[in-house]
């Protein structure tokens, strides 16, 4: 209940209804100088305001909004709802459920952890593409991914009943951005509680949650620790941010498609440099863009590597909301909301920016990203010169344990991403002429296959081409333009390459929908792109298996093999085990590099083929025109569909409403399960938090360099045989063929920590010449023999040593990942100093009670001579007032001495370390209710 200290608290009638708003204009400020998201803040800080953690002052802060001021006002801000795939899902039901347990140990009713706001939770991320290009493969997909998941999903449908506010979509329903998008988000959001009104907001636990800002609704990517927090009703703590304003003038020329656009400003934003701020999308530019093209651009945030890229409500967020079925009640509400509460689009008024940037969007060309970050854009025109620019960097050795870990299990989601990879440089530009293109490394090797089918396999030839993500198959224009490009190439007798796995994975059934209704699914079926499942397949690595013949020929010859996907992230390594180079593109494009088989073509000037009278089919021949686009999107996508697939989105198939699901409050724990396990977090926890202590005697567990990914703290793909988390399996009884994956098996912390830190791609300096999760036990006498990680920790641990992580820049950057902060806690990590960090993982640091330094400007490991081989005390923990840790404390490694930065930036952090993570601190809170 809000103090109201503003007198804000007013009513709005829309028809015959009425519902209490909190008034913007009650506050004494110039809205419309506001950016349009700090006017969403300003609403939900007048809403919770409480005189305690929300204040008067919070208020001020943000409608005096200072666009230039750096961030420092920390203010709460309290998320509608909360979203949530299963991967990062898993692991934060388990946590509720051992919270339920934690609390009764405590003497407290475990009902009260219960998640106090809506949640939702979609089954996306597990489905794999081990069946493709035929009839059936959807079908074998689907029964495949049942066997490998049933324990989770047994599992999940125990949540389903046991908790209140939380709801299921069983999988292969959808991805989960996209039924955000298309059916849960509301834009102006309905509490049946309290009557009120306000913008729907939300926070999730995958870094693409911000697909919904194109329909207004402001929320971003959290790690599971956070969002955990925020469903048991706490709120997200932040720094009022710097807001960047993006001008949209002009419309997409001819042949060019929102992912062209996309990826434009992916180039664009990358190289401004807008981490963890706000971006905003103004100008008159922006009635052009369609509510697609929009989620389009929401989706790849943690691409530009923005917070938010918001647009704002006008009538494209109205005709969109009448399209894809929400209620007239719901539509009409958000017009006369947005309106009354300046949240409307006005084209005519630019708000106060941080600072600005501009794109005509008629200036926009065919383009594709690669080949190993998205910012990379290459022109169209220019992509076979840039494959030959990169190509020699990749001829060499193929990582032969990649390949055993790929072909022994299930392969990556989110799969491993080297550490030379930057998250934050700017992009690669690729330019010159074909007078002087470069000539192209080649090593031609034949291939037999069992069907009788002979080729010859060369670098740069593309292997899979996937029609992916929620990223593009949200949108109906380049899905529909992948369709028609397939049939024009089908009726000018046009294949693909049989070296080429292809696959359609929408996020969406409406997508399967509208190809059948538009008479499209037997051209894409005649290339290869059958439907293999509803869900995020190559996006996030669960490419599946290449066939056996074609993977043998990559690795004996070292080929330079392609991806191309119509996907959001192509890190090295991420989507195959197979392939080192990997494009992003849109649909239509995915179409036709399966059909010409290498990305050495100029799509351009160079044929495809030929049609059956020996005449040379370029892509300008069969490539459809917008108008073409446009007349079959208004004849096939239908309002009917989206009404018809979302009325039973939370009913499932025959298989999920067959899971046997056990009654009660607590979960029944076994100890047989391998995917299900009681973690440890909350084990010997009292009803007060600890004293803060220094942290002395410690030893380096992991010495890194720069870039270091969530992906290598803790990998989400294929468990090896010989890690030690392939040997607790075995130990558990587990065949090497079920290992499944680690990131379907963050339920179970056993196999978790023994995961953390063991990606293959791994450089630990204190295991020099290793790759991998290796490291060297450090004592008096000196380093000790190399051993892995999770081994070298339990010795540690049962000497009593605490440990320290040293890391360089961007430490943590990539996926918000919450297990990368529990392993490293549950390894005895008590601190990490690194140079910088990237945001989600900082804070899931402090969720975990490990306490994040930074290195001074100009300093870090390596400038300052350490090894890793000293023993590390940090001095000063202790010494800050009211019981907080100091701005900066003292850390003696060996024989050097230096001062570091303690990176709790906030109260609510200091809070949180202070109990021992934010899930501790919470817990206290609800068990003393």
């Amino acid at each position: 209940m809000s103090t109201n200290s503003f007198g804000a608290k007013t009513s709005l009638s829309v028809g015959d209804k009425s519902y209490e708003i909190f008034d913007l204009s009650a506050v004494d400020t110039d809205l419309a100088r506001l950016p349009y998201s700090i006017r969403i803040l300003l609403e939900n800080l007048l809403r919770n305001e409480d005189g305690e953690n929300i204040t008067a002052d919070d208020i001020r802060a943000v409608a005096g909004y200072d666009p230039s001021a750096e961030p420092t006002e920390e203010i709460l801000f309290t998320p509608a709802r909360v979203l949530l795939q299963d991967f990062t899902g898993v692991p934060a039901v388990v946590d509720l459920a051992v919270m339920r347990d934690a609390v009764a140990e405590l003497g407290g009713d475990p009902n009260v952890i219960n998640p106090r706001v809506p949640v939702d939770l979609v089954i996306d991320h597990s489905i794999q593409v081990d069946s493709f290009a035929v009839s059936d493969a959807f079908q074998k997909n689907a029964a495949i991914e049942f066997e490998r998941n049933y324990e989770r999903y047994q599992f999940l449908r125990w949540g389903q009943t046991a908790f209140d506010n939380f709801r299921v979509v069983p999988p292969n329903t959808g991805i989960v951005h996209q039924v955000n998008l298309e059916y849960l988000g509301q834009v102006v959001f309905i509490n049946p509680e309290t009557g009120q009104a306000y913008p729907d907001s939300l926070v999730g636990t995958d870094s693409h949650t911000p697909m919904i800002n194109g329909l207004g609704v402001v929320g971003w990517g959290v790690g599971g620790i956070e969002a955990e927090a925020a469903m048991l009703g706490q709120p997200i703590s932040m720094l009022i941010p710097q807001v960047v304003g993006f001008e949209l003038t002009g419309a997409l020329p001819e042949g060019a498609t929102a992912t062209d656009m996309v990826l434009t400003v992916t180039e664009m934003l990358r190289e401004k440099g807008v981490v963890g701020k706000f971006v905003e999308f103004f100008g008159e530019g922006v009635s052009s863009v369609r509510i697609p093209d929009r989620a389009t651009l929401g989706n790849m945030s943690p691409e530009f590597g923005s917070t938010i890229s918001i647009f704002p409500i006008d009538d494209k967020t109205l005709e969109y909301m009448r399209f894809t079925g929400r209620p007239d009640e719901q539509i009409a509400l958000t017009e006369a909301y947005a309106k009354a509460q300046g949240l409307w689009h006005d084209p005519a008024n630019r708000p106060s920016y941080t600072d600005t940037l501009s794109l005509d969007l008629s200036t926009i060309v065919p383009s594709l990203a690669g080949p190993t970050r998205p910012q990379d854009r290459v022109a169209l025109t220019d992509a076979k010169r840039g494959l030959r620019e990169v190509l020699p960097q990749w001829t060499g050795d193929v990582e032969s344990d990649a390949n055993e870990a790929g072909l022994e299990s299930f392969p990556a989601s989110d799969a491993p991403t080297t550490s030379g990879q930057s998250n934050g440089q700017e992009p690669h530009h690729v330019s010159g002429g074909a007078s002087d293109m470069p000539s192209r490394a080649s090593n031609p090797t034949a291939v037999s296959m069992a069907n009788g089918e002979q080729f010859d396999l060369d670098h740069g030839d593309v292997v899979i081409a996937a029609i992916t993500s929620c990223t593009n198959t949200s949108n109906p224009s380049v899905m529909i333009a992948a369709g028609l490009l397939a049939k024009n190439a089908v009726d000018r007798g046009l294949t693909r390459k049989p070296w080429v796995k292809t696959s359609l994975a929408p996020g969406s059934k409406v997508v399967t929908d509208y190809y059948d209704r538009s008479g499209l699914t037997p051209y894409l079926e005649k290339l290869g792109f059958n439907l293999v499942g509803y869900g995020c397949t190559t996006c996030i690595g669960n490419s599946g298996p290449l066939p056996a013949e074609i993977s043998k020929a990559i690795h004996d010859e070292n080929l330079a093999a392609v991806s191309v996907l119509s996907g959001n992230r192509n890190f090295e390594g991420r989507i195959g085990p197979d392939v080192k180079l990997n494009y992003l593109m849109s649909p239509p494009l995915v179409v036709a590099y399966a059909i010409a088989g290498t990305m050495d073509i100029d799509l351009y000037n160079e044929p495809l083929g030929t049609d059956a009278d020996g005449n040379d089919v370029m892509m300008a021949d069969i490539w459809p025109s917008n108008d073409q686009i446009a007349e079959v999107v208004g004849s096939a996508v239908q309002r009917e569909q989206f009404v018809e697939r979302y009325a039973d989105v939370f009913t499932g198939d025959e298989a999920w409403q067959n899971v046997p699901v056990s009654g009660g409050s607590r979960f029944e724990w076994s100890d047989a399960s391998t995917y299900i396990q009681k973690p440890t977090f909350f084990d010997g926890m009292g009803a007060e938090p600890g004293g803060l202590s220094d942290i002395t005697g410690a030893r380096v567990l992991v010495k890194v360099g720069n870039s270091v990914t969530t992906d290598h703290i803790s990998p989400a793909g294929a468990i090896k045989r010989d890690s030690p988390a392939g040997a607790y399996l075995m130990d558990k009884g587990v065949e090497i063929r079920d290992f499944n994956s680690y990131g379907s098996r963050r339920g179970n912390h056993e196999v978790m920590m023994r995961g953390t830190f063991a990606n293959i791609r791994l450089r630990n300096e204190m295991a020099p010449g290793t790759e991998g999760g290796y490291t060297r036990k450090v004592t008096d006498e000196g380093p000790g023999e190399v051993t892995s990680i999770y081994e070298a920790s339990m010795e540690y641990q049962a000497e009593g040593t605490p440990l320290v992580v040293l890391a360089g820049e961007e430490y943590g950057t990539g996926s918000s990942r919450d297990w990368a902060a529990k392993g490293t806690v549950l390894l005895g990590v008590k601190a990490v100093i690194a140079k910088s960090y990237e945001r989600i993982h900082r804070s899931n640091l402090i969720g975990m009670g490990v306490l994040p330094l930074q290195f001074k400007a100009g300093e870090g490991a390596d400038e300052l001579g350490l090894t890793g081989e000293e023993e590390i005390s940090i001095t000063g923990v202790t010494g800050g007032a009211d019981g907080k840790v100091p701005d900066e404390v003292t850390v003696q490694a060996g024989d050097t001495t230096f001062t570091v930065d303690v990176r709790l930036d906030t109260p609510n952090e200091q809070a949180y370390y202070r109990h021992g993570g934010i899930l501790h601190y919470v817990l206290r809170q609800l068990a003393a209710e």
